[in-house]
């Protein structure tokens, strides 16, 4: 996925919880909590596998923005309550 094209669609789904997929397979499902030119955070959620709140996780260094992913790893991003209903 184009970086550029992941970030547009990151901003349009920010404050949403979405299923992201890496080019290597490794899944994250959560919340879209922060974006910027270079990666997207996530707070994980619990009920597919993440961490959960009080999780910060490498993105945040104890910020609050979750799981920090490169747009450069990302293959795939979709809504996760339209997987999960």
């Amino acid at each position: 996925m184009n970086p550029a094209n992941t970030y547009n669609l990151c901003c349009q789904y920010h404050g949403k919880r979405v299923r992201i997929e890496e080019i290597n397979g490794r899944v994250h499902y959560g919340e879209i909590t922060r974006v910027d030119r270079r990666q997207v955070w996530i707070l994980p959620d619990r009920r597919f596998g993440g961490y959960g709140l009080g999780y910060w996780g490498w993105g945040g260094s104890g910020a609050g923005f979750g799981v920090g992913i490169a747009f450069g790893v990302v293959a795939g991003i979709a809504l996760a309550p339209l997987l999960f209903w």
